[in-house]
């Protein structure tokens, strides 16, 4: 109970007509403390309890005290009782206590059983209510014979109380709308707001929480998951029977159970062999109607859109599942390693990825990391908070690592974070997400808000709340299926627009019959703002700065006879385009058109689509494919140093004469044919 001043009230009585003790548990005491204060009320407001209070039955009194502990912050439960039904007088006598009365009795460990680490929240209250039963006026009725509101703990504010599980229930009404939702395929979040606007109450205000509706989805499903199992693998062996194309890979357990799926559509890998440099392995997800964790495989296509590699059912989160997954991957894909994988912060999926693709470049999506911030700093900083964050983008999105450790010093002095556990492990691990330390790597433009939201949105659209397992792999065939249509549709009209040339450049011209709208927007952003630098010749390359700055810099190499140009500040090697910087140089060096191996095959305006895909012979496609992989191996290798880019270069030039010598025996071999 709350007093006027806004102190706790203690009341403590007892009817001292009952001499009979009570005994919350073995470990504790029923004596009071010495500052405890016995009240006797003879008048009394009717919503406290109070001795010699009666009612009708012992459920009236359990709902009464229920109501009673809402209102002053806790809840309560049935501790014991004195009697039984149908035996003698029956039931005699029963204690309700707060939910934090009692202690957590020890558990003895299992070598051979886990053990969950839940911190308990029983702490010993003595808080109670103890009724008994009395025929004094002929019909038996129940008395008030002991009452204590002391608590040793804080009592819960009204916006914090109603989180407590006795205090969460699911109305029949709400559970029938729930099953509805489910029934469409929304995510339990959309189910939440949807509830939210239908009742009109603030966000987070339903009387359940998203766990509760989780629980409840799960209770619905009455099939057996190893029949699911079975289920499902006869429908993906179906499935390869029609189509050779599709790919996938499973694991049981010694039961014999399922215990991994991983898949792939022919679709996939196709695009994979041209858009499998940069790829996102995204495990935030669960399938929530069986509990089980879901990793997907996502990248980026030529036009800017989302497209899916392949997909992971895991039964558990550790390191050999995601081990497991990341091999079935590599099978389906030819055994290509990806250039860059992004992934969460998830310790075990980045001990799995160095196991199975250290060759690639392991960072975190940003996205993920930022969705954070909110709990992590809102109530750290208060009206700070949009300061840091804004301070934080600034220091993300720098060039120099030099700059940002001395940027990333002066925000935890001047933000008092010297102490946050937050802010220590984000810089112990900075060399995964600060683009500083990333940007001689290629990510396809994939560390972008705008893009985290493209893949979230296409994730959403085969997460389901409630399916059958058999039937997922369904769901994200049609999911796919409606990503590929519409991205046909979105590459149809982006190639139907009219491109408008800003420069007048030879170069910007000669680009837009090359590149995709998408990327070749990308490319003249670059080209208008070369225009504001200037470009100073070096004995070994070009200074290139702003016109209005007098220092500074990038420092520009270019060989053209090599037909070979680099920057400092490696936007291409990051995004796939040349920067303004190079540009400038390019421009001041009379070139009219951008070298053909500074427009990537990935940017291009080429079609992936199956359909024309599975028009060229299985062979070629997997020659082309061994290809690429070596290709990809080489370029990697040879970057190391110079003398190994020299090497390269040599026999590269040599190998490229030869083959353009040899004559081509069919035309439906010829690129045109695979491409276009």
């Amino acid at each position: 109970m709350m007093s006027d001043d806004g102190e706790q009230l203690l009341v403590v009585y007892d009817d001292h007509s009952d001499q009979r003790s009570m005994s919350l548990d073995e470990t504790s005491s029923t004596e009071e403390s010495p500052d405890e204060t016995k009240v006797s009320l003879e008048t009394t407001d009717d919503a406290i309890p109070y001795i010699g209070q009666r009612f009708a039955t012992h459920d009236h009194a359990y709902e009464f005290y229920s109501e009673f502990a809402k209102r002053c912050g806790f809840s309560i439960r049935r501790h014991r009782t004195e009697g039984k039904d149908g035996v003698g007088k029956g039931l005699t006598r029963r204690y309700f206590v707060c939910h934090r009365a009692g202690n957590t009795p020890v558990k003895t460990l299992s070598e051979n059983k886990p053990q969950r680490n839940r911190k308990s929240s029983r702490c010993g209250c003595q808080a109670y209510m103890r009724i008994s039963k009395t025929t004094e006026l002929g019909a038996p009725e129940w008395r008030v014979t002991g009452f204590s509101n002391h608590h040793n703990h804080e009592l819960l504010e009204p916006n914090q109380v109603r989180f407590l599980p006795a205090y969460r229930t699911i109305s029949d009404a709400d559970k029938n709308r729930i099953l509805m939702f489910a029934k469409t395929g929304i995510s339990v979040q959309q189910m939440m707001r949807l509830l939210e606007l239908e009742k009109c109450v603030e966000p987070g205000y339903l009387p359940f929480t998203e766990k509760d509706v989780r629980n409840l989805l799960q209770s619905f499903r009455k099939v057996d998951l190893e029949d699911e199992s079975i289920d499902l693998l006869r429908m993906c062996r179906n499935i390869k029977d029609k189509d050779h194309n599709f790919q996938f890979e499973y694991k049981l357990d010694s039961n014999n159970r399922l215990e991994n799926i991983a898949w792939s559509y022919a679709s996939s890998v196709q695009s994979y062999e041209v858009f499998g440099d940069a790829v996102v392995f995204d495990t935030t997800h669960r399938l929530n109607a069986f509990d089980m964790p879901l990793g997907i495989w996502v990248g980026m296509n030529n036009y800017g859109m989302p497209c899916f590699f392949g997909c992971a059912l895991l039964r558990e989160e550790n390191v050999k599942s995601y081990s497991w997954a990341l091999k079935a991957f590599l099978g389906f894909m030819n055994g290509k390693v990806p250039q860059t994988i992004l992934t969460d912060q998830t310790l075990c999926v980045r001990e799995a990825i160095a196991m199975e693709m250290p060759s690639a470049k392991h960072a975190y999506c940003i996205w993920l990391i930022v969705a954070k911030f909110p709990s992590w700093f809102n109530a750290v900083l208060g009206e700070r908070y949009n300061e840091w964050k804004s301070e934080f983008y600034r220091l993300y999105n720098m060039e120099s690592i030099e700059d940002f450790e001395m940027g990333w010093r002066d925000m935890v002095n001047s933000f008092g974070l010297h102490t946050n556990r937050h802010i220590t492990t984000l810089f112990a691990a900075r060399n995964l997400w600060a683009l500083p330390y990333l940007r001689s790597h290629f990510f396809a433009g994939m560390t972008t808000t705008a893009h985290s939201k493209a893949i979230n949105a296409f994730i959403q659209r085969f997460l389901s709340a409630q399916t059958r397992l058999a039937h997922f792999i369904e769901q994200v065939a049609v999911a796919v299926d409606f990503k590929d249509q519409a991205g046909e549709q979105q590459t149809m009209q982006q190639n139907l627009q009219n491109i408008c040339l800003k420069t007048g450049a030879p170069m910007e011209s000669h680009a837009a019959s090359v590149l995709t709208p998408f990327a070749f927007s990308k490319l003249q952003e670059q080209l208008v703002l070369a225009a504001h630098y200037a470009s100073f010749q070096l004995e070994d390359g070009f200074l290139v700065r702003h016109h209005t700055k007098l220092e500074g810099g990038r420092k520009v190499y270019w060989v053209p006879r090599e037909g070979i140009i680099s920057c400092s500040c490696h936007h291409f090697e990051f995004s796939g385009i040349l920067c303004r910087h190079t540009l400038r140089v390019l421009s001041t060096g009379n070139c009219f058109q951008i070298p053909e191996r500074y427009m990537p095959l990935r940017w291009r305006r080429i079609n992936t689509s199956a359909k024309l895909l599975q028009n060229t012979l299985s062979d070629h496609t997997e020659r082309v494919q061994l290809l690429q992989g070596m290709v990809s191996n080489l370029v990697t290798e040879s970057a190391k140093s110079k003398d190994r880019l020299d090497i390269a270069m040599e026999h590269v030039s040599v190998l490229l004469s030869r083959i353009r010598d040899h004559p081509v025996p069919s035309s439906r071999y010829a690129r045109n044919d695979c491409f276009t």
